[in-house]
């Protein structure tokens, strides 16, 4: 039974046949820890992501688990709040053999520290914050997605434009709000446009602290006609700053966010859909596919595709 659990070359298929007929039968359940001494393996897939109860970690977290749930891998998480924790959490999933194979959301690490450790352990890099070279990686381009949704508020006739986003030197290293905010400038530039730096605010991760830039940017005597921002939970809090000084989106003020979140959705937000929910998925199919085939991501890097979701915001 054991070699057809665990997917076996040297079992007949009439035979393996009649094991999984038996076992469907009498619902047998195989004991994981049976399992892990006879093969060597966890059967369990890490997964290191920051601020797991953010939205767009959320929906990437939800593409995962769809994939692995009709697996034989459980999804074990590893949530990292403050930057110090990603060199000691990496270092105990590298020297503990606790995990199969791990996914790493939207975190820098050492490639070269991480493969003198442990060679062998499969990676999986999503959302990356830095250039990946030795594991395979799922990103999308930001500075194209900051010019994809600056353009698309100039085409429809925008030509002062602010642009809220979070903190760019974060703690984390994260980079989005850094290469959407220069995809802005690019587009805005390319246009013949002025960018106006009283227009321009960035702040904490937060729904208030956009709230509140946003109000600063639209309480000035001169204040623009569109504002870009550069992750869908803050344009929320500009949203909300909008309503506040009784403005009227889009007559206004426009406003276009970033990622596509379900909110968005509800909020009739125009936004920037990059897809959050496949992304865990593709990435949760390539780690399937490196442990139970051996199988690498072919290409090894993907750039998944950006898109206008037009709603009624802008």
């Amino acid at each position: 039974m054991s070699r057809v659990l665990n997917g076996s070359a040297q079992v007949r298929e009439e035979t393996r046949q009649k094991v999984l007929a038996a076992i469907d039968e009498l619902n047998f359940s195989p004991n994981m820890a049976a399992r892990q001494l006879s093969g060597g393996k966890t059967f369990t897939i890490g997964v290191m992501t920051p601020f797991f109860t953010y939205p767009s970690f959320v929906e990437r977290l939800t593409g995962i688990q769809d994939v692995l749930h009709e697996s034989a891998y459980d999804l074990v998480l590893h949530s990292i709040r403050f930057p110090e924790q990603v060199g000691r959490q990496l270092h105990t999933l590298l020297t503990r053999n606790r995990v199969d194979g791990l996914i790493v959301l939207s975190l820098p690490f050492s490639e070269e520290e991480t493969r003198r450790i442990n060679p062998d352990l499969p990676i999986i890099v999503i959302d990356d914050t830095q250039a990946i070279t030795h594991y395979p990686s799922i990103t999308i381009d930001n500075v194209a997605g900051g010019e994809l949704a600056t353009n698309y508020l100039i085409e429809r006739g925008h030509r002062t434009l602010g642009f809220v986003g979070d903190r760019i030197d974060n703690p984390f290293g994260f980079v989005s709000t850094r290469r959407r905010y220069e995809g802005f400038r690019r587009a805005i530039d390319q246009a013949g446009l002025r960018l106006v730096d009283d227009w321009v605010r960035f702040g904490e991760h937060t729904q208030e602290a956009a709230r509140q830039n946003a109000r600063e940017i639209l309480s000035m005597e001169r204040r623009p006609t569109a504002i870009f921002v550069s992750i869908d939970t803050l344009a929320l809090g500009v949203l909300a700053a909008i309503d506040d000084l009784k403005l009227r989106v889009p007559d206004d003020v426009a406003v276009i966010g970033f990622d596509d979140i379900q909110a968005a959705t509800y909020m009739h937000l125009t936004t920037v859909r990059q897809h959050l929910v496949y992304s865990g998925q593709l990435g949760a199919r390539w780690m399937l596919d490196w442990l139970d085939r051996k199988d690498l991501p072919d290409p090894a890097s993907v750039a998944l595709p950006l898109e206008i979701v037009e709603r009624a915001t802008v």
